[in-house]
């Protein structure tokens, strides 16, 4: 019933077509705002994504390392155990250590010895991330690497050529000083590609064969730096079994604990954006407000003549409250489809454009969300309702007379 009389008002012919305007702009502003805060979210979704598939594409789905120190030693009967844990697909043992590597320049690295299952647990392989050369880590006679793209330019790698080898210098920890003359092992290793990720691991990693990097760094043959396993059951569940078979020792990680910090600004970002973009559809109800003061003026006649036949002040209130839903509803409504509509056009034609051609892609990327949907119609609702409580609860709490 309430709508209805909402619907009546909105329909009807107005005194002065000032209302008429205002209520029209009023609508067309939280159109504009609805439709920014799911464009401007989509977009921000599209990027989260592109960026989380990045990092996917290098770190495992779960991570085992140390609670102290470097390295650990396992068991065969500890790794059997591993790889019969349900939900566990693939184990890849690790091998990290900083180094020095030489090329025409020097430059600092992190070593990562891997073995042959590492390439199953990531996409680190992927044609796409291998822009010259091959990943190729060789044997323990005869080692290769693969650099990270800003290691190549730092270091001074040809992988093209690949006409002189690189040097690579790891600690000795049986020297006495790292200072001394034989505080570093080197060796001569061909670089046979580059792989390119994301900046923050092309300027820090160099792969090698894990056979080669434990020589180098003296290992026994159950010690390593880490664990990387490829996950197929619930991560939360799988952690909490691993956990349980290997004791306080160890640390077992999940993609997201690796990534924590990134995960939570990206988090925060989003919730910024959020309240920010939310003040537009603020200032847009101010207009609602004056569109619903002005409609109860112009009601003065209708609500004496419902208070007459028994109307109570709550439920002239609850009209003018849902006249101002109602308002909210079209042109949050609007807005929603107005975005949902520019974003197919951006999936389909790609019309917005990323400048500069350093970008993985040259589009801006962009993911509709359904809880995006419900946090932005939430919104608008809530906004509506603040903004449509003064006009109405004036309706209800003032005495009007049916005489001219």
């Amino acid at each position: 019933m309430n709508f209805l009389f909402a619907w009546r008002y909105f329909r009807s012919s107005k005194s002065t077509n000032a209302i008429n305007i205002i209520a029209w702009i009023s609508m067309i502003a939280i159109a504009v705002g609805s439709a920014a805060l799911i464009i401007v979210l989509s977009v921000f979704n599209g990027f989260e994504d592109l960026v989380k598939g990045l990092y996917a594409d290098f770190y495992a789905d779960m991570r085992i390392v140390p609670a102290q120190g470097k390295t650990f030693h396992i068991s065969p009967a500890q790794i059997q155990e591993l790889r019969n844990t349900g939900g566990v697909a693939v184990i890849s043992f690790i091998a990290e250590e900083k180094a020095v590597l030489n090329g025409a320049f020097q430059s600092i690295v992190s070593v990562k010895g891997v073995d042959a299952q590492y390439t199953s647990i990531n996409k680190i392989n992927a044609p796409k991330h291998i822009p010259r050369g091959k990943f190729d880590l060789g044997t323990i006679e005869d080692p290769k690497i693969v650099v990270g793209s800003g290691i190549e330019n730092a270091a001074g790698i040809d992988v093209e050529k690949g006409l002189y080898p690189a040097i690579l210098f790891l600690p000795n920890k049986e020297a006495a000083k790292l200072s001394s003359d034989d505080g570093l092992h080197s060796f001569k290793v061909m670089p046979s590609g580059v792989f390119a990720v994301q900046q923050e691991f092309d300027n820090k990693y160099v792969f090698s064969n894990l056979a080669f990097v434990k020589y180098m760094l003296g290992m026994a043959a159950d010690e390593f730096s880490g664990i990387e396993m490829k996950i197929t059951g619930d991560p939360a569940k799988v952690q909490k079994i691993i956990r349980s078979q290997l004791g306080k020792d160890f640390v077992v990680e999940t993609r997201y604990e690796q990534n924590r910090t990134l995960y939570a600004v990206m988090e925060v970002e989003k919730w910024v954006i959020y309240g920010i973009l939310t003040l537009i559809l603020v200032v847009a109800t101010f207009n609602m407000i004056g569109a619903l003061t002005m409609l109860v003026l112009e009601k003065q006649k209708d609500i004496a003549v419902l208070k007459a036949m028994g109307a109570s002040d709550e439920k002239i209130q609850q009209i003018f409250l849902s006249e101002g839903l109602l308002l909210a509803g079209l042109g949050g409504g609007a807005g929603i489809l107005l975005a949902i509509f520019i974003c197919w056009l951006q999936v389909r034609y790609k019309l917005i454009r990323l400048g500069g051609n350093s970008f993985i892609i040259d589009y801006y990327p962009v993911k509709l969300s359904v809880p995006d949907f419900f946090l932005v119609g939430g919104t608008v609702i809530f906004i509506a309702l603040v903004a449509a409580w003064i006009p109405a609860r004036k309706a209800g709490l003032q005495l009007f007379s049916l005489k001219s």
